[in-house]
């Protein structure tokens, strides 16, 4: 197993996480946090804390080790096609089924609940590619 790759790419995951949030749900999609109920969301008087992004990388993390783990199983001619496949079962199995119980059981507006959903098809195939993109065959 190549730890260094592994660990380059959940660096390069959460940095394009952090970069995809300040210009998604920061920016140009702020507005879905301001839809009714509004009394869900924590202040955000500033960027999150060290806790969240130390949180993010390791999670990051896990992800390049099961990409690691399962990639050889995955279809696909190329790496790059075998992380967008990736990406796409991440969304598949955790995602989806994930906004599905948000939807059903939490106070949360369906509109933000439909652009995570959209937002997680877009973005994990794409942490997928960046995996796939620095850890190789």
């Amino acid at each position: 197993m190549k730890i260094g790759k592994l660990l380059l790419a959940g660096v390069a995951v959460t940095i394009f996480n952090a970069i995809a949030g300040m210009v998604t749900c920061a920016g140009i999609f702020n507005w879905v946090y301001k839809l009714e109920p509004t009394n869900v969301w924590k202040p955000m008087d500033s960027a999150p804390g060290a806790g969240f992004f130390i949180g993010s990388l390791v999670i990051s993390i896990i992800l390049a080790l099961v990409y690691a783990l399962i990639r050889k199983g995955l279809p696909g001619k190329n790496k790059l096609t075998k992380g967008f496949v990736f990406g796409l079962c991440v969304w598949a199995v955790g995602i989806l089924p994930g906004m599905f119980a948000t939807y059903s059981f939490m106070t949360v507006a369906p509109t933000v609940v439909l652009y995570w959903t959209i937002m997680g098809l877009i973005q994990t195939p794409l942490e997928g590619m960046i995996i796939a993109a620095i850890y190789g065959e």
